[in-house]
């Protein structure tokens, strides 16, 4: 990783950085927080990557709001957004500032729609498979919440969350369409939204019996 791919910033991106990253058909987007309920634990760091491998790291305040260049960058309809299990990240980038991510796609999502010979649908093991790279997962289970000083560790194993996400999509979409799958991805992805306001008002399993 090197200064020219990779850069970290304070509670929003520049007005220069936006500008970049709003020239893309798509971005990777991926999130750090104190856990997993948004409720209760907070959102620490937001990474973005574009199709020319340009990383970002956003660190987000303790008790902010709002950043509104990555909420116009995030709402932007003719970007589409890649994440790996999306659900978790629009709610809490929902819950936090207020951003209301569209269009998606979730990797986890097709991948296990796609890749039905395996239950192993973890971003390691999908990058591994399609990208035959390894990545190392050693600082998943870290303190995020000290913003101002986290590792070279902890930041590059946030900068592989998001390197790798836009080639895994366009592996996985061939996929798809070989298997005739492709629609009905499309179809959970446009439903994320719905869900992931359930959650946040935690229901649970309303769909079954």
């Amino acid at each position: 990783m090197t200064l020219q791919d990779f850069q970290v910033s304070d509670r929003d991106l520049s007005d220069a950085v936006l500008s970049q990253y709003l020239k893309s058909e798509a971005i990777a987007v991926d999130t750090e927080t104190m856990g997993l309920l948004p409720q209760r634990d907070r959102l620490c760091l937001v990474q973005l990557c574009n199709p020319e491998g340009q990383v970002t790291a956003i660190r987000i305040a303790k008790g902010q709001t709002e950043a509104p260049n990555l909420q116009k960058l995030l709402e932007a309809a003719n970007i589409q957004k890649v994440f790996h299990f999306a659900r978790f990240d629009i709610a809490t980038l929902r819950y936090n500032l207020g951003i209301t991510v569209q269009p998606v796609f979730c990797t986890k999502i097709a991948s296990k729609l796609a890749r039905t010979y395996t239950n192993r649908h973890g971003l390691k093991d999908v990058v591994q498979e399609l990208e035959k790279v390894e990545l190392d997962k050693s600082a998943q289970s870290s303190d995020w919440g000290n913003a101002a000083n986290l590792s070279e560790e902890q930041l590059n194993y946030a900068a592989n969350d998001v390197r790798y996400l836009l080639s895994v999509r366009d592996k996985l979409i061939a996929m798809l369409k070989r298997e005739e799958r492709w629609q009905i991805a499309q179809e959970c992805f446009q439903v994320l939204p719905t869900i992931v306001t359930l959650d946040l008002l935690q229901y649970k399993d309303i769909f079954e019996h």
